[in-house]
């Protein structure tokens, strides 16, 4: 169990975490490639290193050399191995859907595990388009891990037109399809993050994005030679939402934070934010191994409440708790609308985000698939204990609920927080967290 006090004025200049998503990208296709990429700001929470152990299972070479920063000698594509034992994903569904596109379109058998919360959550959405490349699943029930997969030994391109807007099933077919004969094309109706896309073009394969109305046509070029490019990952846009939130809800409160990724398929909570009346300052642009970088300053602020369409669920998909604490502080009933894919995350996260905000006195119902949250005008009363089932950013957003709440949240677990975010605590303490 962990305790956030109320703090006093939040200050400080710190960097978040590397970005999750690319971290994860950068050792699978860096462990596709031919020859030795260097890898600079590389995420290490359990979640990310799941990923290494994975691809160094199937004969990538990967070192450690200091923190943050890890080389990777590729298997090249086509030249994984079969794993000896089973792959054990942790708690990480991005490590464990992703992995399932590289491991359809190879001719080898494997099996993949998880925790118990990762073997609760549905496969159904990667299992169904990759078996059509010729590759064969075994699942539990509910096609659930454990699972055991097939490689297709001639693996056929896939042309598929996404039903729900997931960055991870886009992910896995175009990671299938780098093994595959042909050309894999995908119909996105709704923009997705687009990593995968922007690695693809940074390690040499030859990929086309079009737009199609208001979504996007994706083709890739099956069997193209990877070559070995070293990146540097910006940080996390999803880890940085906890800081900013703190230090918009704790009255007084101005911070920075360096070098944070801007890619503007991941940044619907900074739009969200400025919305609802909060002063973020961005400086400092740049690119960064294919992804835009900048700085933010961050300036407590008075926040009104917002109505947040269902088409920016995407870009903040991961944010929407952090988003509601945000929300419990605001003038006014503020909607989040259409948050069914929150319902399949590391837990049910639309009833716990909304279970969260009631145990600390906040007025919230859930509508269908809305979150409809009656704000505080200020500080929430809080005094809860929040039961995170054994989800990291739940767990994160009730500890940053409590450092502005009139009396202490508590949490009745914070050992999951380095899957994503590795010492999470320590830094905000120093910027003038409370914690016991």
């Amino acid at each position: 169990m962990l305790t956030a006090h109320r703090a006093a004025p939040l200050s400080g200049t710190i960097r978040v975490p590397g970005d999750k998503s690319i971290s994860h990208r950068a050792l699978m296709f860096a462990g596709l490639a031919i020859g030795q990429t260097r890898i600079d700001g590389l995420l290490e929470g359990e979640d990310v290193l799941r990923t290494a152990a994975a691809m160094r299972a199937l004969g990538a070479i990967i070192t450690h050399d200091s923190p943050g920063r890890w080389r990777v000698t590729g298997a090249g594509l086509g030249g994984l191995t079969e794993p000896e034992d089973v792959l054990d994903m942790g708690n990480s569904g991005t490590a464990a859907r992703l992995l399932c596109g590289i491991l359809a379109s190879h001719p080898i058998f494997s099996v993949m595990t998880g925790d118990a919360s990762l073997r609760r959550r549905p496969m159904a959405r990667v299992i169904t388009p990759l078996s059509e490349t010729g590759a064969r699943f075994a699942a539990r029930g509910g096609n659930r891990l454990p699972l055991a997969i097939e490689g297709a030994t001639d693996a056929l391109p896939l042309d598929h037109r996404m039903t729900v807007a997931s960055a991870q099933v886009k992910s896995a077919i175009l990671l299938a399809g780098l093994n595959a004969r042909g050309t894999t094309r995908i119909e996105e109706p709704v923009p997705t993050r687009d990593h995968s896309e922007n690695m693809l073009r940074h390690f040499g394969a030859d990929i086309r994005v079009a737009a199609d109305g208001a979504g996007r046509i994706i083709e890739l070029d099956g069997q193209p030679t990877l070559r070995a490019a070293n990146i540097t990952v910006p940080g996390d846009p999803s880890s940085a939402a906890f800081p900013i939130v703190a230090a918009l809800t704790v009255p007084g409160s101005r911070i920075r934070i360096e070098s944070v990724g801007l890619n503007p398929l991941r940044t619907g909570l900074f739009t969200t934010l400025a919305e609802m009346g909060a002063a973020l300052a961005i400086t400092g642009r740049r690119t960064e191994g294919g992804e835009p970088v900048g700085d933010i300053d961050i300036t407590a602020a008075d926040l009104r409440a917002v109505d947040v369409p269902p088409a920016r669920a995407p870009s903040m998909i991961d944010e929407y708790p952090v988003l509601a604490v945000a929300c419990a502080h605001a003038h006014g009933t503020s909607r989040l609308r259409g948050l069914s894919e929150l319902r399949v995350k590391e837990s049910d996260r639309l009833a716990a985000t909304a279970a969260l905000l009631q145990a600390n006195g906040i007025t919230v119902a859930i509508e269908a698939d809305d979150l409809v949250i009656t704000g505080a005008g200020g500080p929430p009363r809080g005094g809860g204990t929040v039961a995170t089932h054994m989800d990291h950013r739940l767990a994160m957003s009730a500890l940053i609920l409590g450092a502005a709440t009139r009396e202490p949240v508590t949490v009745d677990d914070a050992s999951f927080i380095d899957t994503s975010f590795p010492g999470f605590v320590a830094l905000m303490t120093t910027l003038g967290c409370v914690f016991a």
